[in-house]
């Protein structure tokens, strides 16, 4: 019923975008970061209202670690399609995510995201996969947030899959601080009983900021690793907290 509730929910979201569209293109014109700022509030707003319809309870940690006055670069593990909708209803900046390039076909869906500064990754392509990491070094510069899944993809093991080092780089350049995100429980929002979506209770950390610069020769070389080991002792420390 969740999942019929959510389609619905989607196709009228769908209608109303169509106006929402022209009104955010409109304002884009006069003043850009507006735009963005308009449009994460649209979509948080969908958001939601999508995961109170789930039944979806969040506990959330360490909000308090990320700089207010800096764009940063959130780095998290990544087990859901929700992980996303919990990511945006969750972070207290402006923040772009980066997907994968499939993502960027979708109709309507696409559109949004790019209001809101997300950028599409080639995982298979090298040079269009730098291409959209310096895309990020550029939006960290003009004050947005990025927020990354260095896994890759969604990884339904017990284990995350090793993190890509490329991914980090927009912090390496850029000078922003990594935020470690961990986040607990989100594949049992929809993943574990598919084509079901259940209630869940998840757990979300958001860690002390990381500047590489001020790490040693040893971490800042293996960066991704680094990153990796403090969001899984995390998930590990907060697996107790989860409720249901």
């Amino acid at each position: 019923m969740k999942t019929l509730f959510i389609a619905l929910f989607l196709l009228v979201f769908f209608i109303i975008s169509i106006p929402l569209f022209l009104v955010e293109i409109i304002i884009g014109k006069f003043n850009p970061h507006l735009k963005v700022k308009s449009s994460q509030a649209i979509v948080v707003t969908a958001f939601k209202f999508i995961l109170f319809m789930c039944g979806i309870k969040k506990t959330v940690i360490g909000l308090d670690n990320i700089p207010k006055d800096e764009a940063v670069l959130y780095v998290s593990n990544h087990r859901s399609y929700f992980d996303i909708l919990i990511g945006y209803t969750t972070v207290p900046t402006l923040t772009g995510f980066i997907a994968k390039k499939e993502m960027g076909k979708i109709p309507f869906i696409s559109v949004w995201m790019k209001f809101l500064n997300c950028l599409f990754l080639d995982r298979d392509n090298v040079r269009e996969g730098l291409k959209t990491i310096l895309e990020g070094i550029e939006l960290v510069n003009k004050g947005y947030s990025v927020f990354i899944s260095p896994e890759g993809t969604r990884n339904q093991e017990k284990e995350m899959l090793p993190f890509k080092e490329g991914s980090l780089k927009i912090a390496e350049k850029s000078g922003c601080a990594i935020i470690p995100v961990s986040m607990n429980n989100t594949d049992n929002i929809f993943e574990n009983h598919l084509p079901w979506v259940r209630k869940a209770h998840v757990v979300v950390e958001f860690g002390k900021p990381i500047y590489p610069k001020e790490l040693d020769a040893n971490n800042r070389k293996f960066l991704g690793a680094y990153v990796q080991n403090i969001i899984r002792e995390t998930l590990e420390k907060n697996q107790s907290r989860v409720k249901f």
